[in-house]
């Protein structure tokens, strides 16, 4: 069965709601909208178009700036897919199920009744409040043009604005106020795909330096692709303008607009919006530890570990324009007064501020951060395992196989054994287990060098009453303490040519094609000469007109992250 979408909201939640289990849009990542099918069976797969469900973050933000910070949107959203380790990635694929269906439709209309209320109509409407007035059709077209444009990252064809128009009227005689009708057209917009997906299509642009097997996007999705990845968020209205006036297409109209966005403090919600995906901090909102042993963590205390990391790496790699290798190495530390207990730092302000740890201290770097720590922690020990782990898979790009269904686990989780008194012991006799050396000999040499941070992040010198050696290896390179674990990444090209390879799949969704290896490593040069600046790294991205185009279709390996149980 073959479906045609067309951009009516009416029709559009029809057949989803008919349909039960369709995927939206058939979740590929390249096909043609006009040619969908259902679950079941194959979608038509074209090179003309793509889509990109908006993550939660994507669309609150968006319904902030079209709207304004006091529009609220309650309700749960779907979970967002983390696909080979990025959510981002996942965006391609991702369908919205019935039940999905109706949480929009209640976003929605709660979204679409907070613009239209007393309170907000003068500001965002402006029309007179009732469809008797001669100038109410009018002023109808105007804001729809107006806010579609924003919604949609594009203008409202001619079609769309009549039909918008003929709505409302046609709602505001049956409610008996412009006002409602307003908002029962407002919310139909909101549960579109045109505005929950981020639709890219493509255009016949003459462009030399485009690769051979990929065609170029059209100015307007240019501009979404560019806002979303230097802000994450809808484009502005500057950056519509420049994508009208075709501004866009040439070499030095994207550059102007690429330093713009980057000269703005907006660019640090989109560089925060890079890391919360690449370190997986996201998990931080379900983080929950044994209270009886780690009594001072609670929930408060993981999110603010999330906000520290953020704070910090953008206050590092964007306002003091550092490089990416210094995030493993420096003291200074985003602080607050839920925080500073934990870290034993006495922190005076109410207010976030900056804490520099002497350099006789045992942290250093982003991987000694409560944020990290606990999170790749169980709820009541460390797990060298899972921090290794952790670092293998996000910073290195390296996979690790799951464990095997038989694996005895009692050796490492037994911390009363009064044999086996240390972590380090415990694994130690684990790898005794010919099916879990090979992996546990990546993973557990690179996590214990943070064995003197317990699981909930706070340092100790001891466990059950016996020293911690926190040595390890990196690669063959040998290491004392997190410290020299994190100065080790810091010369890893490992580590480096892996986060190259993150920003550029987190910013096309997708995973590396063959044919881009070119392209990467092009990134992965520049990197370097301009001495690991993450800022240098994304202007890099962002300037390059292969990061304008879409693939032609090819089959790529995409795999869904797995849930494990974890040693």
């Amino acid at each position: 069965m073959r479906i045609k979408l067309v951009p009516t909201s009416r029709l559009y939640l029809r057949i989803l709601k008919d349909s039960l289990t369709l995927s939206l849009l058939c979740s590929a990542a390249i096909y043609s909208i006009a040619n969908c099918a259902t679950a079941s069976s194959k979608p038509a797969i074209e090179p003309s178009i793509t889509l990109r469900r908006l993550t939660e973050a994507q669309y609150r933000r968006s319904i902030a700036d079209i709207f304004g910070n006091d529009i609220k949107i309650v309700g749960n959203f779907e979970p967002d897919l983390r696909v080979n380790g990025l959510l981002a990635e996942g965006s391609t694929q991702v369908s919205v199920t019935p039940n999905g269906l109706e949480q929009y439709e209640s976003a929605a209309r709660s979204i679409a009744e907070q613009v239209t209320d007393e309170a907000h109509w003068n500001n965002l409407v402006g029309c007179e409040q009732t469809h008797a007035d001669p100038r109410a059709e009018r002023c109808t077209a105007t804001f729809f043009r107006r806010v579609g444009k924003r919604l949609y990252r594009r203008p409202l064809r001619d079609t769309e604005v009549a039909t918008a128009v003929a709505d409302t009227l046609a709602a505001t005689k049956k409610l008996g106020a412009l006002r409602s009708g307003m908002s029962a057209t407002l919310a139909a917009m909101l549960t579109s795909p045109d505005f929950i997906f981020r639709i890219e299509r493509t255009a016949n642009i003459d462009d030399n330096n485009r690769h051979p097997d990929a065609t170029p996007l059209d100015a307007w999705s240019r501009a979404a692709r560019l806002s979303f990845l230097l802000w994450n968020t809808t484009p502005d209205d500057e950056l519509l303008a420049a994508a009208q006036s075709g501004e866009l297409i040439t070499e030095a109209g994207l550059a102007r607009q690429v330093e713009r966005m980057m000269a703005s403090p907006r660019f640090n919600d989109g560089v925060r919006a890079f890391f919360d995906d690449f370190l997986r901090l996201d998990g931080l909102n379900t983080l929950s530890k044994d209270a009886t042993i780690y009594p001072a963590f609670s929930p408060r205390v993981a999110q603010d570990a999330r906000e520290q990391t953020l704070r910090t790496i953008s206050e590092l790699l964007v306002n003091r324009r550092g490089s990416y290798s210094e995030l493993f190495t420096t003291r200074r530390f985003a602080m607050n007064r839920t925080l500073g207990p934990l870290y034993d730092v006495p922190v005076a302000t109410k207010d976030w501020s900056f804490y520099q740890f002497p350099d006789t201290d045992p942290r250093a770097g982003l991987l000694t951060q409560i944020s990290l720590l606990a999170l790749y922690s169980h709820p009541g020990r460390t797990s060298p395992t899972l921090r290794g782990k952790a670092i293998r898979e996000i910073l290195m790009c390296e996979e690790i196989p799951a464990p095997p269904a038989n694996v005895n686990f009692s050796v490492v989780q037994d911390t009363n054994n009064p044999e086996l008194r240390t972590t380090r012991e415990r694994v130690a006799a684990h790898l005794n287990d010919d099916n879990c050396a090979s992996c546990h000999k990546k993973t557990d040499p690179i996590g214990l060098g943070l064995e003197k941070f317990d699981g909930a992040g706070r340092f100790r010198a001891l466990e059950n009453n016996e020293a911690i050696d926190s040595s390890g290896e990196l690669d063959r390179e040998p290491f004392d303490g997190a410290a020299a674990l994190g100065a080790a990444l810091a010369k890893s090209q490992v580590a480096s040519t892996c986060l190259v390879q993150s920003a550029y799949r987190y910013a096309v969704g997708r995973a590396i094609l063959p044919r881009e290896q070119s392209t990467i490593a092009r990134y992965e040069q520049t990197f370097v000469g301009n001495e690991y600046r993450f800022i240098d790294l994304i202007r890099t991205i962002a300037t390059d007109p292969q990061f304008y185009t879409v693939a032609h279709p090819v089959q790529h390996a995409a795999v869904a992250d797995r849930k494990e149980t974890p040693l």
